[in-house]
């Protein structure tokens, strides 16, 4: 009995274990961070997302004294960044930007190496990026309507191109057809510059692009602009009418760019990471660029941001099924 007594002499009790882990995770949280900080992107340098990341990153590390490394992880869709990002140690010093493709790929891709949900808690949405319908000149449309009514007296004699096979912009192309309608044919291209040049050229008749690299060309005439893939007109386009306003109500597509972290990291640190990034995203310099873009600044919180990937997983996978698109 004396050897017992004295064991529990030195035993704490479950409360008080869980008390001490509080407060060493607390103490953690308060001390973030003291070293530096990687930024998984999973595109190569140049574009919106890795320009995104780049631009919060140096805000944060301002902030903190702490460099923010971008990792620009390309490849298989964004898998291998995203695996790598999933599979990250859940201490605050691995971030992973989250973006449509995520929301795609679930359902695109047969097998993937993470769950998207699971694997990750989410921080906040940075940006959405809306999308534009453009055609040739000579085609003779002006506006949503008139492009649906053609289609439909024409079944499958308009080609509509896109930036590849289960890419967000032909994706964007089978909800238009889902929801008006009509039949057009998908042509497929490897990147936006060879189906812009396609388009211009008059060898294809519609095309759903990003804004960024699209819109110039209809400023200058070589392509017309029929609408907008968001719900609101952007600023940077406030005379092209959304797709919703000319007749298809809710129709919503276009990439999105956010930060998230692996599941499991403190909550005081998503906390922290939260705060310093929506403060970041009301910077003048970075709030400038991303505007003459076409960006809406979001900023939300972790539970909105995740009930939104939520909702554009389960969207974007009906429009991978009735599409077709698969990728082994």
């Amino acid at each position: 009995m004396l050897k017992i007594n004295k064991l529990y002499k030195y035993l704490l009790p479950a409360s008080a274990l869980l008390a001490a882990a509080g407060a060493v995770q607390a103490q953690g949280a308060a001390n973030y961070p003291n070293r530096t900080i990687r930024y998984i992107v999973g595109y190569t340098p140049g574009g919106t997302s890795d320009m995104l990341a780049r631009a919060v990153g140096q805000k944060l590390a301002a902030a903190w004294g702490q460099q923010v490394i971008i990792d620009n992880r390309p490849g298989a869709g964004t898998n291998i960044g995203t695996e790598l990002g999933a599979k990250a140690p859940p201490d605050g010093y691995t971030l992973f930007m989250p973006t449509v493709a995520n929301a795609i790929n679930p359902t695109l891709y047969p097998k993937l190496g993470y769950d998207m949900l699971k694997d990750f808690a989410f921080v906040t949405n940075f940006a959405r990026v809306p999308g534009i319908v453009v055609v040739h000149p000579s085609l003779p449309v002006k506006n949503a309507k008139e492009l649906i009514a053609l289609a439909k007296s024409n079944p499958n004699s308009l080609r509509h191109g896109s930036t590849g096979i289960g890419s967000p912009h032909h994706l964007a192309g089978e909800i238009f057809k889902s929801m008006s309608g009509v039949k057009m044919v998908h042509v497929p291209y490897k990147g936006a510059t060879p189906a812009i040049a396609d388009i211009i050229a008059g060898h294809i008749e519609v095309y759903f692009g990003a804004m960024v690299s699209t819109l110039p060309h209809a400023r200058s005439g070589r392509l017309r602009a029929l609408g907008v893939t968001s719900l609101k007109r952007v600023d940077a386009a406030r005379d092209i009418a959304t797709l919703d306003e000319q007749g298809l109500k809710g129709y919503e597509t276009g990439s999105w760019f956010g930060m998230a972290v692996p599941t499991g990291t403190p909550r005081d640190i998503i906390t922290k990471l939260h705060a310093e990034s929506t403060k970041a995203l009301q910077a003048s310099d970075l709030r400038d660029r991303m505007i003459a873009e076409g960006a809406e600044f979001v900023g939300d919180t972790p539970e909105q941001f995740t009930a939104y990937i939520r909702s554009e997983i389960e969207k974007w996978g009906k429009a991978v099924k009735a599409s077709g698109a698969r990728v082994d």
